[in-house]
């Protein structure tokens, strides 16, 4: 399989405060396991574009969009749009790199350009509702993705699948109630941000977990659960919100996974998409914050992508 990286120095100069564990070196980190693991000479390297703002407003209010572009601070300071979610002088052109890597991976894989493609990108997206900006992300790169597919590219049936350790309520608000988009995901409940759990529809697979599960936890529910409803979808792509804070070794949450099981959940959504999607996958990065585990969690990806094991 030929697979694509897009990133962008921009989306490195996007700063929160020395104390953020959302933070430039997470992108740093992955390149330098890409190098240890060798495979940065055998992947694409891409540079990612900015998003256009009609690529951001198929999936955001225009409120929305102001809210980060219009409060902008000079460089050096900071605007706090919650807590934790904090504009630096560089984070509207970051968020729109983001985004843009979202859109053109989008672009190339339905051109056949490439076969898959994976965006090592910040901010993250799937906190990100269509009026809102919150939890560490501004505009939802992965909803983005999936709007320019079916609107665009005329797409009638994608899916999302989500395993970060936290839920993507800002996707699954996005889609809810469109027979278009399958959404499968698996999130530590309780947690931030403190989603009531939904019931499993044809549309919504998006499954709490307790803290402290584990891999054999976390397979049975992808195969009971997530596999009968990506079949029964057929989606003609799908896009990945690609969080590995559900790493034992990442303290931001409480699931135990290792790289074995990204690998292997990895392997699922491939044998799926060659199924019914000419192999066709964009994967963005969300959440993972463990340095190390995070590096080395993207490498196993990215070798099931690429099919180099």
């Amino acid at each position: 399989m030929s697979t694509a990286i897009y990133s962008h120095p921009d989306c490195l100069r996007h700063e929160m405060g020395d104390w953020h564990p959302e933070c430039p070196e997470r992108l740093r980190a992955i390149d330098d396991q890409l190098i240890l693991a060798r495979l940065d000479g055998l992947l694409e390297q891409r540079s990612a574009p900015l998003a256009e703002l009609e690529d951001v407003l198929r999936n955001h209010t225009p409120g929305a969009v102001a809210l980060v572009r219009d409060n902008v601070p000079a460089a050096g300071d900071y605007y706090p749009l919650d807590g934790d979610t904090i504009l630096c002088h560089d984070s509207y052109r970051a968020a729109l790199r983001a985004a843009g890597a979202a859109v053109a991976a989008t672009d190339a894989v339905i051109a056949g350009e490439v076969d898959n493609a994976f965006c090592s990108v910040r901010p993250p997206g799937h906190h990100a509702t269509p009026t809102e900006a919150m939890g560490f992300c501004f505009f939802n790169n992965v909803a983005i993705a999936a709007r320019h597919a079916m609107e665009v590219h005329g797409l009638e049936r994608v899916a999302i699948v989500d395993f970060d350790v936290h839920h993507g309520n800002g996707t699954a608000d996005a889609f809810r109630n469109d027979p278009r988009v399958l959404m499968v995901s698996l999130f530590q409940h309780p947690f931030y941000p403190y989603s009531d759990p939904e019931p499993i529809t044809a549309t919504s697979v998006n499954v709490p977990v307790p803290a402290l599960a584990d891999g054999d936890t976390v397979r049975k529910l992808v195969t009971d659960l997530w596999l009968p409803a990506l079949h029964a979808h057929q989606p003609q792509m799908i896009f990945v919100s690609a969080g590995f804070d559900g790493h034992r070794e990442d303290d931001m949450g409480g699931i135990g996974l290792v790289e074995a099981d990204y690998a292997w959940i990895t392997r699922q959504v491939m044998a799926v998409a060659k199924q019914y999607a000419h192999g066709r996958i964009v994967s963005c990065l969300e959440g993972g914050y463990a340095l190390s585990a995070l590096g080395r969690s993207v490498v196993a990806h990215l070798k099931v992508l690429a099919e180099l094991e």
